[in-house]
């Protein structure tokens, strides 16, 4: 396998969320990785500020999960899991059952994010049909929601730059609420803002619009990620839950992200202490060695779709070929073995302090107009330059990059998410850089 890649070989991959032309004149490249730090091609080390995109949640190349992998790749390389199945996939559905809050214990498995969250549209859709309410089509998402890139996931999500570029293709009946973030009233805050839970109350408003007998689900990040970690107002997701259930709406959490120990819980439903009717996960559910996503649905509804079908019938006509694919459920085992194994969902609460004062210590930065945090997560707004949007963040990413460390960046907001095994003095090292680069930075 090559190790470099040539100058002439670049022009070959059309990369994903990325400006391909501008990649292409500095291309950021890694060769491997172990622990905390990837390696690029010429050797040179670099502090992962990010658990790669969000999902490395137990650093790189752990022995467990890689060995788990192996081994399951000597004895099944593939099974379909259509009409037939494998031992693996029924057991890391009991894994990933056991660490999900009470209830929420019939899995689902696809292999992304996004997938997961267009079955869990799908199930919500699913479940009111099998109940008698087959009214209840209409779906509610979020303004500055991520939710993948299915046309489900762009539907409910709400981020204008993904949208657009399909609005004329995106699902029928879908409204959405407004996001949580007000900078005059939040704006430095450390953990959940106390302002801003009223906000669940706009539920309320498109229910009086459209009618509850209409609406089949509301879909949230509990904290929202790609847009910038937005963190939920203390109270707002135990409103939006109360909502949800007195108007018999099913309430679906996007833990995509959350799930497995960002916040020093098995899940943010556990950590809010707020049991949604569905939960989509992926990332850290495999710790991205093997590429896998699943949903968590509560017993109820699963046994409604299923009861409703005639004997012998598909209740749910939905799947992919790689559902439950042999090796996502080996690794899928592996890595929620070693997360409890280690105690890294409570090692991360207790670095979560430590993260926070580090990260505020960038609240009087050049350019910097806030930082805010929860748990292993930070976003830090950047002022953008006057005409060159985007242009700010990009730099400070390649500034960090040249430093040795890597942060993410979207538009002008810096996202850190180390994982769950970074130590207090690489917390250190990723804010000193952060401050050297913005210190130095037009």
């Amino acid at each position: 396998m090559p190790r470099s890649t040539p100058a002439d070989a670049l022009d070959a991959l059309w990369m994903p969320f990325t400006a391909n032309r501008a990649f292409k004149k500095a291309p950021v490249l890694f060769a491997s990785a172990e622990g905390m730090h990837y390696k690029t091609p010429e050797g040179r080390s670099v502090l992962d500020g990010t658990s790669g995109l969000w999902c490395v949640n137990a650093g790189h190349a752990r022995q467990p999960i890689l060995a788990a992998v192996r081994q399951q790749l000597a004895e099944l390389d593939y099974a379909p899991g259509f009409q037939t199945g494998h031992p693996q996939a029924f057991a890391a559905a009991r894994a990933v059952a056991a660490r999900m809050p009470a209830g929420l214990d019939r899995i689902f498995f696809a292999n992304s994010g996004s997938e997961a969250v267009d079955s869990a549209l799908k199930i919500a859709l699913a479940y009111h049909r099998a109940d008698g309410q087959a009214q209840r089509t209409r779906l509610i998402g979020r303004e500055r929601g991520y939710h993948g890139v299915g046309f489900g996931g762009i539907s409910v999500g709400g981020l204008g730059a993904n949208r657009q570029a399909f609005s004329g293709n995106l699902l029928p009946s879908v409204d959405h609420l407004p996001h949580t973030y007000d900078a005059e009233r939040q704006r430095h805050s450390r953990g959940q803002p106390a302002w801003g839970a009223h906000l669940a109350d706009e539920l309320e408003r498109r229910i009086a619009l459209h009618g509850a007998h209409t609406i089949a689900a509301v879909i949230v990040e509990p904290v929202a990620g790609s847009a910038g970690v937005l963190v939920p107002p203390a109270g707002y997701l135990a409103r939006l839950r109360e909502i949800t259930r007195r108007h018999g709406i099913l309430l679906i959490f996007d833990e995509v992200i959350t799930g497995f120990g960002r916040l020093g819980a098995p899940t943010a439903s556990a950590y809010f202490d707020v049991t949604p009717d569905l939960i989509t996960l992926a990332k850290g559910i495999s710790n991205a060695v093997v590429p896998a996503g699943a949903v968590a649905v509560r017993r109820e509804i699963h046994d409604t779709i299923l009861d409703a079908a005639p004997d012998g019938a598909i209740e749910f006509a939905h799947g992919y070929t790689y559902s439950g694919h042999p090796l996502a459920a080996a690794a899928i085992q592996a890595t929620l073995a070693l997360y409890d194994e280690e105690e890294l969902y409570a090692r991360a609460g207790m670095l979560a302090t430590d993260f926070e004062l580090a990260v505020h210590r960038l609240d009087d930065a050049p350019h910097v107009q806030d930082v805010r945090n929860l748990g292993l997560m930070a976003g830090i707004d950047l002022a953008p330059r006057d005409g060159e949007p985007g242009a700010r963040g990009r730099a400070v990413f390649q500034g960090c990059f040249e430093r040795g460390v890597l942060v993410r960046y979207t538009g002008d907001t810096i996202a850190l998410s180390p994982p769950l095994i970074a130590e207090p003095g690489q917390i250190e090292e990723i804010v000193r850089t952060l401050r050297s680069v913005l210190d130095g930075l037009a």
